[in-house]
């Protein structure tokens, strides 16, 4: 797994790319959920509480570096947004 930019609470990364993990779209470390997954639950459930709402085993530190690293990569994270609303 590659570590993306943003270290976490221990230096590590809790943002990866895994090309086994759903085909290397950015997701949570250790999990199946992606950045956009966290985006839009924050967008359909108010911010981040509302992201723990939708995924409580999620640490708050965490969905903050998810919602930082849509910050910093929002063209490639709307663009799986976008494909993936196609799909459905």
């Amino acid at each position: 797994m590659a570590a993306a930019e943003h270290p976490g609470a221990k230096g590590k990364s809790p943002i990866v790319r895994d090309h086994k993990v759903l085909g290397g779209e950015p997701a949570i470390r250790g999990t199946r959920i992606s950045v956009r997954s966290v985006v839009l639950a924050a967008r359909e459930y108010g911010g981040p509480q509302g992201v723990r709402t939708a995924y409580p085993d999620l640490e708050p530190h965490v969905i903050e570096q998810a919602l930082r690293f849509y910050d910093d990569h929002r063209n490639e994270i709307d663009q799986y947004i976008r494909e993936n609303l196609a799909d459905a």
